[in-house]
């Protein structure tokens, strides 16, 4: 891969990060939530298919495929046969990373979640989650959307695909992203998070994928170019 497309790539991720801030500042997370909330709390939370299958079936499933990937890294199936095995060590441990961080962060976060506001119920006052230091009253530990990351933490596969396949690679991306953004509102329902920290948990996913990336390719040794062939003169 040449330049440019990561120079593009890191021009949209830009672009995404002050679309980001923007949705921050417009208070729409507060707005989402009394869609569905309610003074005595969310209808949504403890729905059967809500909590089993949208939030334990998604969560062991993405578990599933974690483990089918780093098995893939010794015996590869499929378009995975396509790749070197630094690829799909690469692909497997990609995912793993965007998880390890988006964990990281929710747990140095004081956010509540937004079935702990008293507005909806519980003790808590909203305050926003870049208010790094202060507390809400409530558990905290909700930004970033933790279960989200159970779909968007494949988008850094997009880095290692697109060395076989750019269409298999921008359809692998596409079905994180929107699984990312079902499991996101299927939370949101249930209270559980904002709309905003589905959104950052995808920036955050996708970030750390093209980080490795960047790192990957600064470290792989680039092809020599072919020096030309002199021809030996011929004597007198």
């Amino acid at each position: 891969m040449t330049r440019f497309p990561n120079f593009r790539l890191g021009a949209l991720t830009l672009l995404a990060l002050a679309i980001l801030m923007a949705w921050d500042a417009s208070n729409g997370d507060l707005l989402l939530a009394r869609m569905v909330g309610t003074p005595y709390g969310f209808p949504w939370r403890t729905n059967p298919f809500m909590v089993h299958v949208m939030h334990e079936g998604a969560r062991d499933l993405s578990w599933v495929l974690v483990l089918a990937l780093l098995l893939a890294i010794r015996w590869p199936v499929g378009i995975l046969r396509r790749l070197s095995t630094g690829d799909r060590a690469q692909l497997a441990l990609t995912v793993l990373a965007a998880v390890i961080v988006v964990s990281l962060l929710k747990q140095a976060s004081h956010t509540s979640c937004p079935w702990d506001l008293k507005e909806f119920g519980g003790m808590a006052q909203y305050v926003s989650h870049w208010a790094w230091g202060a507390t809400d009253g409530g558990p905290g530990g909700c930004f970033p959307a933790g279960h989200a990351s159970a779909a968007f933490a494949y988008a850094g596969g997009y880095f290692v695909l697109r060395r076989v396949s750019g269409r298999l690679a921008s359809i692998w991306l596409a079905v994180a992203l929107v699984a990312g953004l079902v499991l996101g509102i299927a939370q949101q329902m249930r209270g559980a998070h904002y709309m905003s920290h589905t959104l950052w948990t995808a920036w955050v996913c996708w970030v750390v994928g093209f980080a490795i990336e960047l790192v990957v390719t600064r470290l792989k040794p680039q092809p020599q170019a072919l020096q030309p062939v002199v021809p030996a003169h011929a004597g007198p």
